[in-house]
């Protein structure tokens, strides 16, 4: 679900604004690497992706990032405890089948998590859901036979999970066409992206 396009999107400053220089990081559905060079070039970071589609691997490849062939639902089992200081999975957290098993592994692999996943609360989604339509948006580009999407959530769903699970938000930062959003985010908002610890 990772930018496969090279593409930066407008998530991709405030990820980089959260890394700090130098630090070892894990990108979780890696896509082309895109967002590895990205902070490879902003932050000097140690950078490795897991991606499970042949031609993303080699793109990430022709692109010169780290990249490990792997499949995001069997776990990180092959990473120990702490391996990175920041493990991102970057707007793929709703195509995820098990999403709490795939956060916990984040902080245990990493020091820190970063997620970013489509607001199913924005505003535009909830008038195309009560005109009686999934919504279909630039942040869910799909129609419901073909979406990758199972496990869509509100940044308000997000929020309560975390404190349920006694997850550590660090930050938050909502966007909507690339600005931040800051009043009414679970309306105004349509891309949620946490910095998150245990």
């Amino acid at each position: 679900m990772n930018n496969a396009t090279g593409i930066q999107r407008s998530d991709f400053a405030a990820i980089a604004e959260w890394v700090k220089p130098g630090k070892r990081v894990l990108d979780l559905g890696c896509g082309d690497g895109t967002l590895l060079n990205y902070l490879k070039q902003q932050r000097s970071i140690i950078g490795y992706g897991i991606e499970i589609d042949d031609a993303r691997i080699l793109a990430c490849v022709r692109n010169g990032v780290n990249v490990i062939q792997g499949d995001l639902e069997r776990g990180l089992s092959d990473f120990a405890d702490n391996s990175f200081d920041y493990v991102i999975l970057s707007q793929t957290l709703q195509a995820m089948k098990n999403s709490e098993r795939i956060i916990k592994e984040m902080l245990r692999v990493g020091l820190e998590g970063i997620v970013t996943f489509p607001n199913f609360g924005y505003w535009k989604n909830r008038v195309q859901f009560a005109r009686g339509h999934m919504p279909v948006s630039d942040n869910l580009p799909y129609q419901w036979f073909d979406t990758p999407n199972v496990h869509l959530c509100t940044i308000a769903d997000f929020e309560r999970f975390c404190r349920e699970r006694g997850i550590r938000i660090v930050e938050r930062k909502v966007l909507t066409n690339g600005a931040t959003v800051s009043v009414w985010p679970n309306f105004l908002g349509s891309l949620a992206v946490y910095h998150f610890g245990s």
